[in-house]
């Protein structure tokens, strides 16, 4: 066939991120190239997000842009928008697919000429991390959350197949894994099978679960890191926190563990399924196993009866969890979900107010974080020129704080370790030529 112009476009997480890195994979493989700078395209696929009102009206927002800029083009909409308003996003200009279910991707991408979906990606654009999705779907039915009416299939994939993917990866030269899914945790649940739909999706048999997987792949040969998503506190098991222990430098130190309040009355309304107790708890397992490790957040300010005790006991357990960085979102009232009708709807002005308050705590821990790992050796991922810089190199640290260092020949595109020298406006800065360990990549 032609060779046709490809453009793909991603709204929202991780895991969409690797989706589109998958369908791009298929497309390239039945003949399409990436459209270069300036070239027009003759199609664009995008991937949506609806996980807030905001998501919903940046994806219609992109594909209008889309149908005005490349009028010949067809595009293809997939993701959480498609999911949730198929009707809606097919009324859009220049629309000629969407996936409402992506067990129907393979019959709309034949249509394109793809002839089989391919098991797997093999490189991630031109990042030197690499997203591996390795889960699907979410029944946890929390108040405020859509994400399960769009996802609500509870899927895992092969450790066998993830294991492939993941060595592609590394011989194209990524040098950190982030495993990611819908809910990380419930890797396991739902093995699929190759055409086989899902089997055991109620239970998961010995041996598959998500440390099974990370020792599985620690198994691997080549000098890569892996670091999770994102992972509910009460999942971070046992085995899990001993497995990161074991290996310090091969799972990066870093969890991100969202508590969304600090108040269990408001947890209880949003359906959390923990207490703040048990969260701190697991917390301090953590930060007793691993040396120095890096806890991030996500919190909501705002939620539906929310007092202001309930705020301040959100900043409270923000700071006595020890958390380097929080996520701070303020409370949209998603249609569709419990929460958007309940009462005691909070105020703009007091949303605001309080995402001030908890950024600027958020900021400050960062600080904190980042002066006590003055001193220490840092593993960073150099990923490119530091902005407003010159001769700095930016990266990501092990521990998921931005450095910067002086830039030479030989960093670009490696780990390399690096003494912290200074801490200053919540990152690490390394001013002096430093020990470096080089790898491939």
């Amino acid at each position: 066939m032609e060779h046709l112009r490809l453009k793909t476009f991603t709204l929202g997480c991780r895991v969409n991120q690797y989706e589109t890195e998958h369908v791009r994979h298929a497309l390239l493989g039945a003949g399409y190239r990436e459209a270069g700078t300036g070239e027009p395209a003759d199609l664009c696929l995008v991937n949506t997000c609806t996980v807030t009102l905001e998501g919903d009206y940046k994806s219609r927002k992109l594909i209008r842009a889309l149908a005005r800029k490349y009028p010949r083009a067809e595009i293809v909409v997939m993701g959480c928008y498609a999911a949730r308003a198929p009707e809606e996003v097919a009324a859009l200009p220049g629309v000629v697919e969407v996936v409402a279910d992506k067990r129907h991707l393979p019959a709309v991408l034949a249509r394109f000429g793809v002839a089989e979906m391919p098991d797997g990606i093999a490189w991630f654009g031109r990042l030197h991390r690499a997203y591996v999705k390795v889960q699907d779907g979410c029944r946890m039915a929390c108040s405020y959350c859509i994400v399960p009416r769009v996802r609500p299939i509870l899927w895992s994939r092969p450790a066998g197949e993830v294991l492939d993917e993941v060595r592609r990866l590394v011989d194209h030269g990524h040098l950190e894994i982030v495993l990611t899914g819908i809910h990380l945790g419930h890797y396991g649940l739902g093995i699929r099978g190759a055409g086989r739909g899902t089997r055991g999706e109620e239970g998961r048999d010995e041996g598959q679960g998500l440390a099974d997987l990370v020792r599985r792949i620690l198994s691997l040969e080549g000098r890569f890191r892996v670091r999770f998503s994102s992972l509910e506190a009460a999942e971070v098991t046992p085995e899990l926190i001993a497995l990161m222990a074991d290996h310090p430098d091969r799972i990066c130190p870093h969890l991100h563990l969202p508590v969304q309040s600090g108040s269990d009355a408001v947890l209880g309304r949003m359906r959390r399924q923990y207490s703040i107790g048990q969260f701190l708890q697991r917390c301090r397992e953590v930060v007793g196993a691993l040396d120095q490790p890096a806890l991030t957040t996500d919190a909501i300010v705002g939620f539906p009866g929310e007092t202001e005790a309930d705020f301040q006991a959100t900043c409270r357990v923000v700071e006595e969890a020890g958390f380097c960085k929080v996520h701070v979102f303020r409370f949209s009232p998603r249609e569709g979900t419990p929460a958007a009708t309940m009462p005691g709807q909070v105020p703009a002005p007091v949303k605001r107010r309080r995402m001030t308050e908890l950024v600027e705590l958020s900021r400050r821990l960062q600080q904190r974080y980042c002066e006590g790992l003055v001193g220490r050796q840092l593993e960073v991922l150099v990923e490119g020129p530091a902005k407003g810089s010159p001769g700095m190199l930016a990266g990501t640290a092990d521990r998921w704080v931005q450095v910067e260092l002086p830039a030479g020949p030989d960093r670009l595109d490696r780990l390399v370790r690096v003494t912290a020298e200074e801490a200053a406006g919540g990152r690490i800065r390394v001013l002096k030529r430093c020990l470096q360990t080089s790898y491939v990549g």
